[in-house]
Protein backbone atom coordinates (compact mmCIF):
# COMPACT_ATOMS: atom_id res chain seq x y z
CA UNK A 1 0.00 0.00 0.00
CA UNK A 2 1.55 3.56 -0.67
CA UNK A 3 2.29 5.53 2.22
CA UNK A 4 2.40 9.21 2.24
CA UNK A 5 4.20 12.12 5.09
CA UNK A 6 2.22 13.48 7.54
CA UNK A 7 3.14 16.34 9.88
CA UNK A 8 1.54 17.12 13.09
CA UNK A 9 1.71 18.32 16.56
CA UNK A 10 1.01 16.51 19.71
CA UNK A 11 1.38 17.01 23.67
CA UNK A 12 4.67 15.70 24.54
CA UNK A 13 3.67 13.26 27.33
CA UNK A 14 1.84 11.78 24.56
CA UNK A 15 4.52 11.45 22.11
CA UNK A 16 6.75 10.01 25.05
CA UNK A 17 4.19 7.58 25.39
CA UNK A 18 3.85 6.76 22.18
CA UNK A 19 7.36 5.88 21.64
CA UNK A 20 7.13 3.71 24.52
CA UNK A 21 4.75 1.54 23.07
CA UNK A 22 6.16 1.60 20.11
CA UNK A 23 9.63 0.37 21.64
CA UNK A 24 7.31 -2.36 23.77
CA UNK A 25 6.06 -3.73 20.81
CA UNK A 26 8.96 -3.76 18.73
CA UNK A 27 7.58 -1.46 16.29
CA UNK A 28 8.77 2.10 14.35
CA UNK A 29 6.31 5.39 15.02
CA UNK A 30 4.60 5.09 11.96
CA UNK A 31 3.31 1.42 12.77
CA UNK A 32 2.07 2.58 15.77
CA UNK A 33 0.63 5.81 14.03
CA UNK A 34 -0.94 3.95 11.42
CA UNK A 35 -2.76 1.39 14.00
CA UNK A 36 -4.01 3.94 15.55
CA UNK A 37 -5.25 5.96 13.09
CA UNK A 38 -7.02 2.95 11.55
CA UNK A 39 -8.67 1.58 14.98
CA UNK A 40 -9.31 5.40 15.23
CA UNK A 41 -11.42 5.46 12.35
CA UNK A 42 -13.16 2.05 12.56
CA UNK A 43 -14.25 3.24 15.65
CA UNK A 44 -15.48 6.34 14.11
CA UNK A 45 -17.52 5.07 11.20
CA UNK A 46 -21.00 3.13 11.39
CA UNK A 47 -20.98 0.07 9.40
CA UNK A 48 -23.44 0.10 6.26
CA UNK A 49 -25.17 -2.63 7.72
CA UNK A 50 -25.57 -0.84 11.34
CA UNK A 51 -27.30 1.79 9.12
CA UNK A 52 -29.71 -0.44 7.31
CA UNK A 53 -30.93 -2.28 10.44
CA UNK A 54 -31.49 1.12 12.31
CA UNK A 55 -33.59 2.36 9.40
CA UNK A 56 -35.47 -1.46 9.31
CA UNK A 57 -36.06 -0.98 12.52
CA UNK A 58 -37.20 2.56 12.67
CA UNK A 59 -39.43 1.60 10.12
CA UNK A 60 -40.90 -1.86 12.14
CA UNK A 61 -41.54 -0.31 14.94
CA UNK A 62 -43.12 3.12 13.72
CA UNK A 63 -46.65 2.72 15.64
CA UNK A 64 -44.36 1.86 19.01
CA UNK A 65 -42.66 5.20 18.27
CA UNK A 66 -45.75 7.18 17.88
CA UNK A 67 -47.17 5.51 21.32
CA UNK A 68 -43.88 6.67 23.34
CA UNK A 69 -44.29 9.98 21.56
CA UNK A 70 -47.37 10.79 23.64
Amino acid sequence: MATIKISSKVEEAVWLELKQIAAESHQNISGVLTEAISEYLQRRRVRPEVVDYMRDSIRDNEELGRLLAK
